[in-house]
């Protein structure tokens, strides 16, 4: 059994040749994981397409979905309040939050940091490996210093996981990856993937050339170039990472990094 935190995304691929394959089978194939059949660009995709995509069917069972966001500290901009955009958002998404918790073969708040947390801790104490599928533009200005701390939160619950535990993360990088969540949970996987052409940076381009007053290269943010840079691991194509997280996890079935029998 794998431990699965999901959110969402976009990005873009080359697909290999399929000789033999019938057009229209390529086609449903590529539509049914949202990859363009002419051009191989990755399109955006539900945290629950990806369950559907990542773990076998049926075993999915999800956790904490009761937790909702509250307005704690009664923020109020020009636009409509935040509690409001809560309510639209989960009335257009039928989610409670930004993310799906759960166990089987969007922006981050407190909710979504303390239930991050809470399925670590259950991994931790289950003895269960650990994806972390990341979609997101860091912390919620909305919630203040509540949000800022679910990255120390998610951070220190993780260091206790790979570290005390000595058990096995994954962190999957989609477009976008900036934020908060590059800064903390995003980066700090044994084995750190990236959808291909991710979006994946702290600051955006935007924001760094007006404060430093400087250009920043087209595609200096994009996955491609930062794997050069050593930043992460592989660049998986969507449609071949349910088979290299198999890999992975066999490998680390036959290589345990921690001590204790699985029954």
């Amino acid at each position: 059994m794998t431990v699965i935190f999901i959110v969402t995304f976009v990005v873009k691929v080359e697909l290999g040749v399929n000789e033999g394959v019938p057009v229209n089978e390529l086609a449903r194939r590529a539509s049914k994981i949202n990859i363009c059949e002419q051009c191989g660009y990755h399109l955006k995709m539900s945290s629950s397409d990806r369950i559907e995509l990542s773990i076998d069917p049926g075993t999915w069972n999800p956790m904490d979905e009761d937790m909702v966001s509250l307005d704690p500290i009664a923020f109020h901009s020009g636009e409509e309040p935040y509690k409001e955009r809560i309510d639209f958002y989960q009335r257009r998404t039928g989610l409670t939050d930004a993310v799906q918790t759960g166990t089987g073969g969007g922006s981050m708040g407190s909710v979504v940091g303390e239930k991050i947390t809470r399925l670590i801790e259950y991994a931790t104490n289950e003895f269960l490996p650990l994806i972390l599928v990341c979609s997101s533009g860091g912390a919620r200005m909305q919630e203040g210093s509540l949000s800022l701390m679910q990255m120390a939160k998610i951070s220190s619950a993780l260091y206790d996981y790979q570290s005390n535990k000595k058990l096995f993360y994954v962190s999957i990088l989609t477009s976008p990856t900036t934020g908060g969540v590059t800064a903390s949970f995003g980066m700090l996987g044994d084995i750190i993937i990236a959808e291909p052409n991710s979006y994946i940076a702290f600051a955006g381009k935007r924001v760094i050339e007006q404060t430093l007053k400087k250009t920043v290269p087209e595609g200096s943010q994009a996955a491609e170039y930062l794997f050069h840079k050593g930043l992460f691991d592989p660049i998986v194509p969507r449609n071949t990472l349910k088979g290299v997280l198999s890999e992975l996890f066999q490998l680390h079935a036959f290589f345990p990094l921690n001590p204790k029998k699985i029954k």
